[in-house]
């Protein structure tokens, strides 16, 4: 069964109303300031901070090579979209639950038990993006996925603006572990009324590539290396480019440790992050879908070096709401170029073995913040940003023999 106009129509709401509750959600539970800084009041060091990092922006993708090879043999994964949906809505409540009880916990069980919930919440992630991305490719008419990525940006953006300012409000309004406790438990709610946005998808169109064992699985990655150039290109960009994104969570910490910001001062972090997004997001919309993959791709790179540049020639006070405003605008258009690059070099059929392949691109991704964690604790952050510079280079390379069309 094809893809109807109507079916398409309703997957496009069904999509875009379950972006619209998750962003209320990432609001309560952002990965660049919120976990980050909870880390840190909980005691948490620059190892621990590298740790958690990796875990959630890295180490969880990476787990899609492990994923995908059980879900390509399958044609319907809308119930592995579910799972991994219900597992990470579950996650956030017990996470919660931990923080409002962390006085009956002694020494670094509480550390133990945040790592752990995390660990659930971002693989449950990743178990999910693998269905999703298949979902999305074959369930959109082609013609609607530019559109959809751009009012994705849009409403998302919109709803993160609104809601930050009760994020702000609800982490000020109490001390740690209470206010903490607060934000994990609004975000469980609102990404529990987001996940009713899958149940309502309809799956119509069969994808499945059989995949027989574990060796299989990287026979076939092999295969798809020599017969699509882009493939190996594309992963050489996700695993330099993919580190700009680990970059944010490591500010907030140099703020707390050299400027002793406070909880008011990381919702603000979190509001100029939105303001960026949206900015970026409402530009893309306004372009409709006239831009080039390509260029996005540059302009990402690019203001990725800004961020280092200016952490190093502000040694006394950085100017962090710009670092984090800018940080938005990156974080926004990889997310808008990840996905539509990943789209336009894959098929119907072997989507979610891409998704799968795309989690071997988070190598470097997964090891650079336990990497950045270790120098930051033994030498400093100079040495960390004059890497991050480095390795944010040689992305160029990648991006300008990935040669996207779209």
């Amino acid at each position: 069964m094809k893809v109807t106009p109507p079916i398409s129509k309703r997957n496009f709401h069904s999509l875009l109303w379950h972006a619209g509750f998750l962003a209320i959600a990432q609001n309560f539970i952002d990965v660049d300031t919120i976990i980050p800084a909870m880390m840190v009041d909980a005691g948490g060091t620059a190892i621990h901070v590298g740790i958690l990092t990796a875990i959630m922006l890295g180490g969880s993708s990476f787990t899609q090579l492990i994923f995908a090879p059980f879900i390509s043999n399958y044609s319907y994964k809308k119930g592995f979209l579910l799972l991994g949906i219900n597992s990470r809505i579950v996650a956030l409540l017990v996470l919660a639950a931990i923080l409002y009880y962390s006085s009956m916990f002694q020494g670094n069980y509480e550390i133990i038990l945040i790592f752990l919930i995390i660990t659930i919440f971002s693989v449950g992630g990743a178990f999910a993006n693998i269905s999703y991305t298949d979902i999305l490719g074959k369930s959109l008419l082609t013609e609607s996925r530019k559109s959809f990525f751009s009012i994705k940006q849009v409403v998302t953006g919109t709803i993160l603006l609104s809601s930050v300012f009760a994020a702000r409000y609800v982490l000020s309004s109490a001390g740690y572990p209470v206010n903490y406790a607060y934000m994990f438990f609004i975000g469980f709610v609102a990404l529990a009324i987001a996940s009713l946005g899958f149940w309502n998808l309809k799956e119509v169109v069969p994808s499945k590539m059989q995949v027989k064992s574990p060796a299989h699985f990287f026979r076939l990655i092999r295969h798809e290396l020599k017969q699509n150039n882009k493939l190996a290109y594309f992963l050489g960009f996700i695993n330099t480019q993919g580190i700009a994104i680990t970059f944010l969570p490591f500010v907030v910490l140099y703020s707390k440790e050299f400027f002793d910001t406070q909880n008011g001062d990381t919702g603000n972090y979190l509001l100029f992050k939105v303001l960026g997004g949206v900015l970026t997001g409402l530009l893309l919309f306004s372009l409709k879908g006239k831009y080039k993959y390509r260029y996005l791709l540059y302009f990402n790179a690019g203001l990725s070096l800004v961020l280092p540049l200016i952490m190093i020639s502000f040694p006394g006070l950085p100017p962090f709401y710009f670092i984090f405003f800018t940080g938005g605008i990156i974080f926004a258009s990889y997310s808008v170029t990840m996905n539509g690059v990943l789209l336009e070099i894959s098929g119907t059929t072997n989507r979610a073995l891409y998704t799968g392949i795309a989690g071997a691109g988070n190598i470097l991704p997964a090891l650079f913040p336990l990497l950045a964690g270790w120098i930051i604790n033994q030498f400093g952050f100079q040495p960390f940003f004059i890497l991050f510079i480095i390795v944010i280079l040689s992305s160029f390379y990648f991006i300008y023999n990935l040669k996207c069309k779209k």
